[in-house]
């Protein structure tokens, strides 16, 4: 049996290195600003979430925390099973909250406008080509609702200078005139990664970028964190 449903590019961090990059996603915004943001926006109190693209589930119990019912969508099998695994860990309420299902963005496992806020945080809505997930999106989530996509800002910050030398073909201008185009505004948000340790620090780093271009970062760069640029994109429907 396939790891994967057809259609679906292979993540080149998370898929190979889970339990590195669950040491990242515990590092990534200490401050909470993403989430903070994400509520001053929609407040999620007896909402149901759509997380696309789920990972392994580490967003979902704080989803679980106020909303109503968080359906996680994730198409690698070795990914679902973590996630799964994950929720059936945590107590009730949380764990009668959420439920995982195998799918992709392209076709969600779910009701039309049956989904009050849609969240992907570094899956699949990565600017030009995602079109399909976005008519998805249109028909999952109900008027009212809101659509959240958080990635990387190429334009800013120590990591969006590293992430610039590891994809010198992406084009921040115009990914956002993508984004404008299908009704998303720009969030502009200035986070922190900060690591336990120095070896946290390098696993990250590594997994993120090809050989050459972490080396040369490691051996740029002291301490065991950095400044992150990235942008919330976000629409009303």
């Amino acid at each position: 049996m396939a790891d994967r449903l057809p259609g679906v590019v292979p993540s080149p961090n998370i898929w190979q290195h889970p339990k590195t990059y669950e040491i990242e996603n515990r590092c990534l915004d200490p401050d909470r600003l993403i989430e903070q943001t994400m509520l001053r926006l929609h407040p999620l109190h007896a909402s149901t979430v759509l997380d696309v693209g789920c990972g392994s589930g580490f967003h979902l119990p704080w989803f679980a925390q106020s909303a109503a019912q968080v359906v996680g969508v994730e198409p690698h099998l070795p990914l679902l099973a973590l996630a799964r695994r994950r929720v059936r860990n945590l107590g009730p309420p949380a764990r009668e909250r959420i439920v995982v299902r195998q799918g992709t963005a392209q076709r969600l496992p779910v009701a039309d406008a049956s989904v009050d806020v849609a969240h992907a945080r570094w899956a699949y809505f990565f600017g030009p080509g995602c079109e399909p997930g976005l008519a998805e999106l249109t028909r999952v989530i109900r008027r009212g609702g809101t659509a959240f996509v958080i990635d990387n800002d190429a334009t800013r910050s120590t990591f969006g200078r590293w992430f610039s030398a590891a994809l010198p073909s992406h084009d921040p201008v115009a990914v956002e005139r993508f984004w404008g185009r299908h009704g998303f505004t720009r969030e502009p948000l200035s986070i922190r990664l900060a690591m336990a340790s120095r070896a946290d620090f390098e696993d990250v780093v590594r997994i993120e970028f090809a050989p050459d271009l972490a080396e040369r970062v490691l051996g740029e760069h002291a301490g065991h964190d950095v400044d992150y640029a990235v942008n919330l994109w976000w629409r009303h429907y």
